[in-house]
């Protein structure tokens, strides 16, 4: 597949990391120099980078494991949505869950982007829904052991 991309940072294009990666790592621009991001707090981080997705596709927005293991750095509507008609610059919208402030620098890589294919559903209204073991059951019906 093929991504039409304008990319108005300084930084290369996104790249899978490793043969068999699905997410590509996305990198802060920020040519007015860092940010900082207190405890508990929230900032849009701009990438620089426009795309446009192929009908039927979508990227998905998620956090780096990296960050938000050692930093407590993690996407904040994760996984956030890019629709394929969205023309806008790709932004971040990262959240600090730590007790230290996080200074995100030029060209750090802040999150992964995944290209996945979707469909679009169309209800049926009926009156009831088929059968099954599971039920109605949720939210940890089935235990923990």
């Amino acid at each position: 597949m093929t991504i039409k991309v304008i990319n108005r940072s300084h930084h290369p294009l996104p790249q899978y990391e490793t043969a068999l990666s699905a997410g590509l790592d996305l990198r802060a621009f920020l040519p007015d120099g860092p940010i900082t991001i207190a405890p508990l707090e929230r900032a849009m981080v701009p990438t620089g980078l426009y795309i446009e997705l192929p009908a039927g596709f979508e990227a998905q927005i998620r956090p780096r494991s990296g960050l938000a293991l050692k930093k407590g750095i993690t996407v904040l509507n994760s996984p956030g949505t890019i629709d394929a008609d969205y023309r806008g610059q790709l932004c971040i919208l990262l959240v600090n869950l730590s007790q230290e402030p996080f200074q995100v620098v030029d060209g750090e890589r802040v999150a992964q982007m995944v290209v996945a294919r979707h469909e679009q559903a169309q209800w049926q209204e009926v009156d009831q829904l088929s059968e099954t073991q599971r039920g109605t059951g949720g939210f940890g019906h089935t235990g923990t052991k």
